[in-house]
């Protein structure tokens, strides 16, 4: 996959190279043929000018309209300069803001680009992704983040608790179509399979589950970051989405959505999965794992089978279930 994604970025940039000489030739030839023609096409216009001049100059009809012809396109020059001048000023505010896209409208079309363009970004780069159950994002196979975590050099993961009261509030709140509570389990259990997955094939792989309620979905991919916010009842997937890049000004919104991941990543409430003995892991004042609690998190078939398997701590400290 990267050798491949190496042999297509070097015919990429030989196209772009000989696009860009042909240009400039275009340029240099069109520039030539104006500055050859103008003495002929000054002299054209000076007489054909003196001689309409010489038939319209009495007729007072003709001279009106070609006033307020010249009116109107005075009007719509000066309107275009300043809406141009607008837009460049706005153009220059995202860009000192790092914003590079807006993407309202997501369509199958429009997918398959940011897919294309979330892998030429992510893969063989760290990755960090903060999500909700992370199904519909790196699980299924049509999600953007699905071969960008298969061959990234590290990832780190933020999910939300399955079992917290945040996730059934969220749960309850959404308009999923049979039994959302179980729906969102499913989704993160499936999701942990994944991330086991990955790691069994030796990728540096972490996980972590918060207990909040989820504000924003981000996917830092390098010098990028992915950005949608999650509306109160509807589904992430319809919500807009914003494209941020670094760059080296204080003030980008890459370095805000970058320091809150990390502020996340570090809060020592929030423990991290172990993906090896299915254990949530609190982290102590200097780092170190200080204590461990088993996470059962099952399909809800084997939950009914095993309902003791299916008792939410409600009052622990990041509602984990006990055997």
């Amino acid at each position: 996959m990267l050798l491949k994604m190496m042999l297509g970025e070097g015919v990429e940039g030989y196209i772009k190279s000989a696009a860009t000489i042909l240009y400039h030739i275009a340029v240099v030839t069109l520039s030539a043929g104006i500055a050859l023609s103008l003495p002929f096409v000054a002299s054209l216009l000076a007489q054909n000018f003196l001689e309409y001049w010489n038939r319209i100059q009495n007729e007072e009809v003709v001279i009106v309209s070609i006033e307020i012809a010249v009116a109107l396109l005075l009007i719509l020059s000066f309107n275009y300069a300043g809406r141009s001048f607008r837009d460049r000023k706005l153009s220059q505010m995202a860009t000192d803001a790092g914003l590079v896209r807006f993407i309202p409208v997501r369509g199958p079309l429009t997918q398959r680009r940011i897919r294309k363009l979330k892998e030429k970004q992510g893969i063989a780069r760290n990755v960090m992704v903060l999500g909700a159950t992370g199904f519909g994002t790196f699980v299924d196979t049509s999600g953007d983040l699905h071969p960008v975590l298969e061959d990234c050099l590290e990832a780190k993961v933020l999910l939300m608790n399955p079992y917290s009261r945040a996730a059934q509030a969220r749960a309850s709140a959404i308009q999923h179509p049979h039994a959302p509570q179980e729906s969102i389990t499913e989704q993160v259990r499936q999701s942990i399979e994944f991330l086991k997955r990955l790691k069994q094939a030796h990728k540096n792989v972490k996980l972590k589950l918060y207990s909040d309620i989820p504000y924003i979905k981000l996917a830092i991919l390098g010098d990028y970051i992915w950005m949608q916010h999650y509306h109160a009842t509807l589904d992430v997937q319809a919500m807009p989405e914003y494209l941020l890049k670094h760059n080296q000004n204080n003030h980008g919104l890459y370095t805000v959505f970058y320091q809150y991941f990390m502020k996340q990543w570090e809060n020592p409430d929030v423990p991290e999965y172990d993906l090896e003995t299915d254990d949530l892991v609190y982290s102590g004042q200097n780092g170190n794992g200080a204590c461990r609690q088993k996470f059962w998190l099952v399909a809800p078939a084997a939950a009914a089978q095993a309902p003791h398997r299916g008792r939410a701590v409600t009052d622990a400290k990041a509602h984990v279930f006990s055997p």
